[in-house]
């Protein structure tokens, strides 16, 4: 029940698991859906996401083959989507500490309605939904290692958050970062065009030119690809814009191909375009248009 777009078609349930190292003591699993970030330290296993609900047990067998731990201490859920919470219907229970934004509780203790999909989520159990939150930044140390983590508003979601492992320069982005593919602006709770904007800008500002930056899906992220991202927002954020404010529909707006020269990078602009038009409109005020 993880996402279905075109972006992670069969990602849930076909894909082999691989194991990138990062560092001595971080590597990242793909291919169970969102990426899983690893955390091995002598004081236990942090998670930042847990993968997809079909793929989660085989996920957490990996862990737990490599790291030889018996349970996980911590998980971070980036944002609430299923294909990053889908661990946490078994290591809530467990007594795993799950850590999150006020927002992603929220959302996986109700039903969400996604339009774009035509979707309904229901909420998870009470034990699965994260028992630490926050609204703006936190910190922590955990086996050694100072992490930092802190809220992106209203970007892919309105929960996102990053998690910094300072000490190995590693940042966790979340789906915040896409490769290959337009980012997913998740209307439906709240993400907008103009959040990712900032969001990249936040991630290019922590990081430098040898910051490890891990996206929700594919393989590791440099600075310099994440300012790649954050430019082609920039850009968009402004010419979608200025399209709203000639009264544009979103048909219009892909007739009007205003992402052309992106395309070959990022792919087909349909979605993208789709789910940017709701967020522009709601704050046309904001943006200084006027809808004519």
């Amino acid at each position: 029940m993880g996402l279905t777009c075109a972006r992670w078609a069969g990602a849930a349930e076909s894909a082999a698991l691989v194991v990138d190292p990062l560092t001595q003591d971080l590597f990242v699993v793909r291919g169970g859906g969102g990426n899983v970030t690893v955390l091995q330290t002598p004081e236990g296993v942090l998670l930042v996401d847990g993968g997809s609900p079909e793929r989660s047990g085989e996920v957490l067998k990996l862990v737990k083959a490599r790291t030889g731990a018996a349970k996980i201490h911590t998980l971070f859920n980036t944002h609430w989507h299923w294909d990053q919470t889908g661990s946490n219907r078994t290591l809530g229970p467990a007594g795993t500490r799950i850590i999150a934004h006020e927002n992603t509780k929220l959302w996986l203790g109700t039903e969400v309605f996604s339009k774009w999909q035509n979707q309904r989520y229901p909420p998870l159990p009470r034990e699965a939904r994260p028992n630490q939150t926050f609204y703006t930044t936190g910190s922590l140390i955990f086996g050694g290692e100072h992490i930092d983590y802190g809220y992106m508003p209203q970007a892919h979601t309105d929960g996102d958050l990053y998690v910094f492992f300072r000490d190995s320069n590693v940042i966790v982005a979340g789906d915040v970062v896409s490769v290959g593919a337009y980012p997913i602006i998740d209307y439906s709770t709240d993400g907008w065009i103009g959040g990712l904007v900032e969001a990249t800008k936040t991630l290019v500002g922590l990081a430098d030119a040898k910051t490890q930056i891990v996206p929700g899906l594919g393989p590791v992220q440099s600075r310099a690809e994440v300012a790649t991202e954050r430019d082609m927002l920039t850009a968009l954020k402004l010419r979608l814009s200025q399209l709203l404010a000639k009264g544009m529909s979103v048909s219009d707006m892909l007739a009007a191909a205003p992402s052309h020269d992106f395309d070959a990078h990022w792919g087909d602009p349909t979605l993208f375009i789709s789910n940017a038009w709701p967020g522009l409109v709601a704050r046309a005020r904001e943006l200084g248009v006027n809808i004519v």
